[in-house]
């Protein structure tokens, strides 16, 4: 049971860490494109917002690995 538990908050922590980078990446390469053709701005800022849910969301997954490892006692 234990085993299955580990198994599960690794797979947690690894989708919120891919939800990270990629969020990242797809941010960074949106803001580029955008300013080199001249993107509306509240489209950034839809980027922006997305990027920030990304985020929230990646933080939650991992406050909630940390405190599943922590009442295990590893």
């Amino acid at each position: 049971m234990k085993e299955e538990r580990n198994t599960s908050l690794k797979r947690q922590t690894r989708q919120a860490a891919i939800v990270i980078i990629v969020g990242f990446l797809g941010w960074m390469g949106f803001q580029l494109v955008g300013g080199l053709t001249g993107i509306p701005v509240r489209f950034a800022f839809l980027a922006d917002f997305a990027m920030l849910a990304a985020l929230v969301w990646a933080l939650f997954v991992l406050v909630n690995v940390w405190r599943a490892r922590r009442s295990e006692g590893d």
